[in-house]
């Protein structure tokens, strides 16, 4: 494991429904799990060799979910060798189409999507010499 690792932690709220829908669309691994007595959880997953963590959102440690603020701060960036279908698993898992994948004239073929937690997701890999 590297020294330095920085991994994006998602608050949701139905964190459980969360881990599934993961699992589901992005064939995503649980590598750690806490579940409080209440049904909340805490957890660890991975997509190839990137991590990430997913949480309920916990008000009372200033942790709020897409759902309670209106919107997200932050997208994710999923970076695949094939995005058509990754983009395509998403969507038959739950996820909305927030604008198709398609070739873009930075040179990226990208499209997003919002997941069912409201977390959104561009999801493409560079065309030629993009970065």
């Amino acid at each position: 494991m590297p020294t330095t690792l920085i991994s994006p932690m998602l608050s949701v709220r139905r964190g459980a429904e969360a881990e599934q829908f993961y699992t589901a669309a992005f064939g995503a691994a649980e590598l750690f799990r806490i579940e409080a007595p209440d049904g909340a959880v805490v957890a660890r997953m991975s997509i190839a060799d990137s991590e990430f963590w997913v949480a309920d959102e916990s008000p009372e440690h200033a942790n709020f979910s897409p759902e309670s603020l209106g919107g997200s701060t932050v997208r994710m960036v999923f970076v695949t060798d094939n995005p058509d279908a990754v983009f395509d698993r998403a969507v038959e898992a739950g996820a909305t189409v927030v604008w198709p994948v398609a070739d873009q004239p930075y040179g990226w073929r990208v499209g997003r999507v919002a997941d069912p937690f409201g977390h959104h997701w561009e999801i493409g890999k560079p065309l030629g010499n993009g970065a």
